[in-house]
């Protein structure tokens, strides 16, 4: 007699190894359930390099506004350099 309310092992034809798998299956739905979308919930800004949002992360800078209000984040590796002055001899 099994006690747990969903006993499946004891009622099931299945092999302990496919219930091993279908219970991967669903922790790894479950997870990928709540991982968040790419880069597609953040707008893009400066010629499609930088990411429009409210917070740039530690890799980031910002170069300006977005339309919206919120920081154009950058890598700091596509930050442009700033353009010396000339010396006037």
């Amino acid at each position: 007699m099994c006690l747990a309310p969903l006993c499946l092992c004891s009622l099931s034809p299945v092999g302990p190894v496919a219930m091993t798998r279908l219970l991967l299956l669903i922790v790894a739905l479950l997870v990928l359930g709540h991982v968040p979308p790419g880069r597609s919930e953040f707008k893009r800004c400066w010629k499609g390099q930088g990411a429009c949002r409210t917070y740039c992360t530690r890799q980031e800078t910002y170069m300006h506004l977005c339309p919206d209000g919120s920081l154009c984040c950058l890598p700091y590796g596509l930050k442009p350099r700033t353009a010396s002055k000339p010396e006037n001899v």
